[in-house]
């Protein structure tokens, strides 16, 4: 299953034995994280089918790139499992450092009435965490524990 439009972001779903490798890219950093938390939520549930009704803000700060990266795709998976239960269609990542991301999360709260199940994310992992990035573009290959 691929995932490459303009509005769910540049990934795709890799086969991993035992859990999930989301492959995602961008022409930047900033991008890179979003399409990475985008790729996230299209795993979850069908996001085109996700309105724009709320937005919550999260902060994240790290020891380095991947740590950072973690903290992120971690904080964005929190706002789904905690109240107020937010799948992610659009992520705006509004200041990106080497050691801090602010970004704004847009969406609406999961209803199982409204959004199709598709595999929960019980987890980030750091597990053949990479990230490539060079003059065109920037890829992250990470696994997630379903």
């Amino acid at each position: 299953m691929a995932g490459a439009d303009s509005l769910t972001g540049k990934y795709e779903f890799l086969d991993h034995t035992a859990d999930v490798q989301i492959h995602s890219w961008g022409d930047n950093l900033r991008e890179l994280f979003e399409n990475s938390a985008l790729a996230m939520m299209a795993y979850i549930t069908d996001v085109k089918k996700v309105e724009i009704v709320q937005k919550e803000s999260i902060t994240v700060c790290g020891d380095d790139l991947q740590s950072l990266f973690y903290k992120f795709l971690d904080e964005v998976l929190y706002l789904f499992n905690a109240e107020p239960y937010l799948i992610s269609k659009r992520v705006r990542i509004l200041e990106f450092s080497d050691f801090s991301v602010r970004a704004e999360c847009y969406g609406e709260p999961f209803s199982m009435e409204k959004h199709e199940q598709g595999t929960e994310i019980k987890a980030i992992t750091y597990s053949s965490m990479e990230i490539i990035e060079n003059a065109e573009r920037c890829d992250a290959f990470f696994i997630v524990d379903i």
